[in-house]
């Protein structure tokens, strides 16, 4: 045993693995949602004869199964990056075929699938904002990451700021090195990145980074506070009257419940509501996002008040109880529909905490 566990070192975080998690979180939410889109529209074609029926997944299967390859034979940076997007995509073309996998019937429309896409694109959302978190630096990892970003020395293509990243990482190596001969390299190593020897190329932004320049240089003259709390204070209102709609709507009409009796009937006629627990759930999501609504409008209001850091808490609670619970019950019932209200959360949650960030920094 201990002939095998001698050869297993502590795994060391690749330099920049959060771009990389970000990159297969939008290749799957895009593919999932591209391919929902693509069969309602055109009937839900099937790729096959009477006998054959290549699914979706298969080709799924097979994005996977390139990316992986590329990733082990591979070293380049690019290749990363490709790799991410075939795991993204291969990953969500998997992922949407999950109702035939949990029902004896092949059940493609199984209303718990939705949720359970959903479920595991959070998931993957955690291991992001995991990701993101700074972690504590040490010598043998932030050597790591020098001999990656050595690419741009062989390739003949490091500017001057990831030159000054790599003289910043070394001298810390060089400083902070348990071991002499690790020290000892580093400043090795720095000597030649600080050479003659070493060419240098004008730094060219991708055209990610070209975007983020050019909206921060128009953020200041054209998102001012007031105009963004503007904006944050009506994406809060109208989301919260909107979340709730159905309860106020079912209560108002309790004495003539014709809208109500209408959504039970359609639910029970889909497959998702067919007993007494069914109904017991549906309630629950009714009440819970009727209250993160509430939330919505208390922060609404405190931001109008000038309660800016309680009104921020409170649009940020319920926007996070929106999309992590509330979210997980509305996929349920109705399906992938739900798609395009909880990319509205999201993207208000972003503005959020931008504004706070901005603005209210801790």
């Amino acid at each position: 045993m201990d002939r095998w566990t001698k050869h297993i070192r502590r795994p060391v975080e690749r330099e920049g693995a959060e771009k990389y998690i970000r990159l297969v979180l939008l290749s799957f939410a895009i593919s999932v949602s591209g391919t929902r889109l693509f069969l309602y529209l055109t009937g839900y074609p099937q790729l096959g004869n009477s006998t054959l029926h290549i699914a979706h997944l298969l080709w799924g299967g097979l994005l996977l199964f390139i990316g992986a390859m590329l990733l082990i034979i591979y070293a380049n940076r690019w290749i990363y990056r490709l790799g991410a997007i075939l795991t993204g995509v291969g990953v969500g073309l998997f992922m949407d075929e999950v109702g035939k996998f949990i029902t004896r019937s092949n059940d493609y429309f199984f209303p718990a699938a939705a949720p359970i896409v959903y479920a595991f694109f959070l998931l993957v959302v955690l291991l992001y904002l995991e990701i993101r978190r700074p972690n504590r630096q040490d010598a043998r990892s932030e050597m790591y990451r020098v001999f990656d970003t050595f690419e741009e020395v062989l390739d003949h293509d490091l500017d001057h700021q990831e030159r000054a990243d790599l003289k910043a990482r070394l001298h810390f190596i060089s400083e902070n090195a348990e071991h002499p001969d690790l020290s000892h390299l580093a400043e090795e190593l720095l000597h030649f990145v600080q050479s003659d020897q070493i060419s240098l190329v004008p730094r060219n932004p991708d055209w990610l980074e070209r975007l983020t320049q050019k909206a921060r240089s128009y953020e200041k003259r054209w998102f001012p506070q007031k105009r963004l709390k503007t904006i944050l204070v009506s994406g809060l209102s109208v989301l919260g009257i909107w979340s709730m709609r159905d309860l106020s709507l079912w209560l108002l009409e309790l004495p003539a419940p014709v809208r109500l009796q209408q959504t039970l009937l359609e639910l029970i006629s889909a497959g998702r509501l067919g007993s007494m627990t069914g109904l017991q759930w549906l309630t629950t999501e009714t009440a819970l996002k009727a209250a993160c609504g509430l939330i919505l409008l208390i922060g609404a209001g405190l931001l109008v008040t000038r309660h800016d850091k309680l009104g921020l808490r409170f649009g940020y609670f319920g926007l996070l109880l929106l999309l992590t619970i509330v979210n997980l019950l509305e996929f349920y019932f109705n399906q992938f529909s739900t798609i395009v209200p909880a990319t509205i959360q999201f993207c208000l949650l972003l503005i959020l905490i931008y504004y706070r960030r901005r603005f209210h920094p801790a």
